[in-house]
């Protein structure tokens, strides 16, 4: 008993052995200076209607790394220095000395682009989610060097198409360069890489340092056209609207050339709370829809986002999905996840496509019916570039602006004596060859009907009376 004690007294004592943590002050000093440390890479003013440029948060760049990050030119601090993107920051310098040649006439050297822009320090530095690394003179020479290098870009894409600025078949490939000689235009890969490269989330500089670096390479009272005008017609080369479309918007100032494009599609209604129903909920695929008596139909119309739903029909605006468009439709769904002032309309968007394309027959279906132009590759690419795009997004579909759309839809499907003739109706006339079996069937039905009464008569039927 003594042995059993003893044993489990040494087995008390070994367990209660503990190390004691010395608490002096300079442990406590360490702590307190962490509590006062600041934010670097997510900052406390990343919040403020200031901040509107960020890094596109992990849960979304791991899906498509190469959506957010530039190819071939870097704007900005987060990707400055790369070695990959060195070739352009070369030519950045040839477009500021083609810059400096032009402001010439108006008396306006280089050392006037820095003194503008050298007093918006810290004015730019609040325009960036993260810290940055750079100090003063080097912040404003990135600036200054990439801010004049996409307003000279601007510039020569502009006096190629001033002639006719109104010409519908204006593409890439008519564009003419004034330089016969210049890379940047005569090597056909370039010129839409760097369209891609400007519209990345991550790869962008305050719109009001190119504004005001764009006003001294104009000149004050210029009559000529806007910093947005010719930002528009520059991307217009790629998406193609209409010049009476673009003209609505040469008024906006984005945060940015992303946020600029994006305020281009958004409408100038307002999203709104929409009051909860049992109806205003998600939707079901395209195909299942279809049997629940759904038609589609591709909607006319200059705004991928206008879609309407009318009369049992589904009306949705031809996408192109194709390198550009998928690329600019991730950054804007990443824009308006981070930026607290931003419309949701293309995460909207990418929810209501999300839900009608959940499998490659769903991709298939819209595609015969001319809502999707797919030049990404197959329909399983594409059906899974939708289910991808609303992953980790935060989407409320009372506060959409597509919920009287999602709610009429669901409405429709609730019908049921709509569903049961939808579903017959998908059943037997869906094709030709189903159609003429179930006309067939019909036909043989009656004529077997027909057959057994005139049976059934002859049976019942009085005998004649003798003559």
């Amino acid at each position: 008993m003594s042995g059993e004690s003893n044993s489990r007294g040494d087995h008390t004592t070994e367990s209660s052995v503990h190390h004691v943590v010395h608490i002096d002050q300079s442990f406590l000093s360490e702590v307190e200076g962490s509590m006062q440390e600041l934010p670097r890479l997510l900052t406390t003013g990343a919040g403020r209607d200031s901040c509107c440029i960020f890094r596109v948060p992990q849960s979304l760049s791991e899906i498509n790394k190469k959506a957010y990050h530039p190819y071939i030119v870097s704007i900005g601090p987060f990707h400055h220095g790369k070695t990959q993107l060195q070739m352009i920051q070369e030519h950045k310098w040839r477009y500021l000395r083609h810059l400096l040649l032009r402001t010439e006439s108006k008396r306006v050297v280089l050392k006037d682009f820095f003194e503008a822009v050298a007093p918006m320090e810290e004015e730019i530095r609040k325009s960036y989610s993260e810290t940055l690394e750079f100090d003063g003179r080097d912040l404003i020479r990135m600036m200054v060097l990439d801010g004049c290098f996409v307003i000279e870009l601007f510039w020569k894409v502009a006096r190629m198409v001033l002639p006719d600025p109104r010409d519908p078949l204006l593409t890439i490939a008519s564009i003419v360069p004034a330089d016969p000689h210049d890379p940047l235009f005569t090597m056909a890969w370039v010129l839409p890489a760097l369209m891609r490269d400007l519209l990345r989330l991550e790869n962008q500089i305050p719109y009001f340092v190119l504004q005001k670096l764009f006003d001294l390479s104009v000149g004050s009272g210029n009559d000529g056209p806007s910093l947005a005008k010719l930002a528009l017609w520059f991307f217009n080369c790629l998406v193609q609207r209409p010049v009476h479309v673009l003209e609505n918007c040469y008024d906006k100032e984005g945060k940015h050339l992303l946020d600029l494009f994006h305020l281009s599609y958004i409408p100038d209604c307002q999203e709104k709370q929409r009051r909860p129903s049992r109806s205003l909920h998600l939707i079901r695929s395209a195909k299942e829809l279809n049997q629940a008596g759904v038609k589609f139909k591709p909607r006319k119309t200059h705004s991928i986002l206008d879609v309407k739903f009318r009369n049992g029909v589904l009306e949705i605006p031809l996408l192109t999905i194709d390198d550009f468009w998928s690329s600019l439709f991730l950054n804007f769904v990443a824009f308006e996840q981070c930026y607290c002032l931003s419309s949701k309309h293309f995460t909207t968007y990418a929810n209501l496509m999300g839900c009608l394309i959940k499998t490659p027959a769903d991709a298939g279906f819209l595609g015969y019916h001319k809502i999707i132009e797919n030049y990404i590759g197959t329909d399983e690419e594409v059906a899974l570039f939708f289910n991808n795009v609303r992953k980790d997004v935060a989407f409320d579909v009372k506060r959409s602006y597509l919920s009287k759309v999602f709610e009429e839809v669901n409405e429709s499907c609730r019908n049921y004596w709509h569903v049961q003739w939808a579903e017959f109706m998908h059943t037997y006339f869906n094709t030709p060859w189903s159609f003429m079996s179930a006309a067939a069937a019909l036909l043989l039905l009656l004529l077997t009907m027909t057959q057994t009464s005139y049976a059934v008569y002859q049976s019942y039927r009085p005998a004649d009376p003798p003559k």
